[in-house]
């Protein structure tokens, strides 16, 4: 959560962040935003730290793809990947290795995510799962979607070249399909959705040959814990 970390910390967690991110954090216009950015980048770098023998402002990434970030390794390290994402309020990152994965969080708002917006976007079968949701639970139900295929688009590296109708989920049991133009296998995805607080919603989405023998670990970390500045 962003409102834990106390004003004195900010100028810790910058310390973590290299030029470019440091750049990209002042452009924001909104200090919510800024704090946001500052924090996703600062949690990435420490959970990337606890996997490999680098300290979190060591890390160096490069634009793949897309604009994918990818880090650039350096000999004989782990081949990390990982993903990111921040919204007003809380930030969330994803560690694996050798494996494509996207997270996304956002804030559940019934006011950002209509049904009439939601059927712009998202495919047939998941409308008619919404129309058959209870109206006082169809916010949640709609941002679980929404996390659901930002997650898979992040994991897959395509982002919004993805059209969002070419994948589809359904909710009970948790499960993706995709139409013959996208060419992927749904075996293939380990995917997960959570509540991490009553106004936010979480999605996971990671791609691995056997993802049934996959353990996905979810925890919340404390700002004291983030890795420490730069010497």
């Amino acid at each position: 959560m962003v409102d834990q970390i106390g004003p004195n910390d900010w100028s810790r967690l910058e310390g973590m962040l290299d030029e470019e991110e440091v750049a990209r954090a002042g452009r924001f216009r909104f200090e919510r935003d800024r704090h946001s950015y500052v924090a996703a980048h600062a949690l990435a770098r420490t959970m990337l730290s606890a996997h490999a023998p680098c300290p979190p402002w060591a890390w160096r990434f490069s634009t793949g793809a897309h604009d994918k970030p990818e880090i650039i390794r350096a000999p004989g390290s782990p081949p990390l990947r990982f993903n990111l994402s921040h919204t007003r309020g809380l930030v969330a990152a994803a560690v694996t290795i050798d494996n494509d994965v996207g997270i996304d969080v956002e804030v559940v708002d019934p006011t950002r995510l209509t049904m009439d917006l939601a059927a712009r976007y998202f495919a047939p079968s998941e409308m008619n799962q919404l129309r058959r949701i209870p109206i006082d639970q169809r916010p949640e139900a709609m941002f679980a979607f929404w996390t659901l295929k930002e997650a898979y688009m992040k994991a897959d590296g395509r982002g919004m070249s993805l059209s969002l109708d070419t994948f589809f989920y359904e909710l009970e049991p948790l499960s993706i399909r995709f139409s013959p133009l996208l060419e992927d296998d749904p075996a293939c995805w380990l995917l997960r959705h959570f509540n991490p607080t009553s106004d936010h919603a979480l999605a996971f989405a990671l791609r691995h040959p056997a993802p049934q023998t996959v353990a996905v670990r979810a925890e919340a970390m404390d700002p004291l814990h983030l890795g420490n500045r730069r010497p």
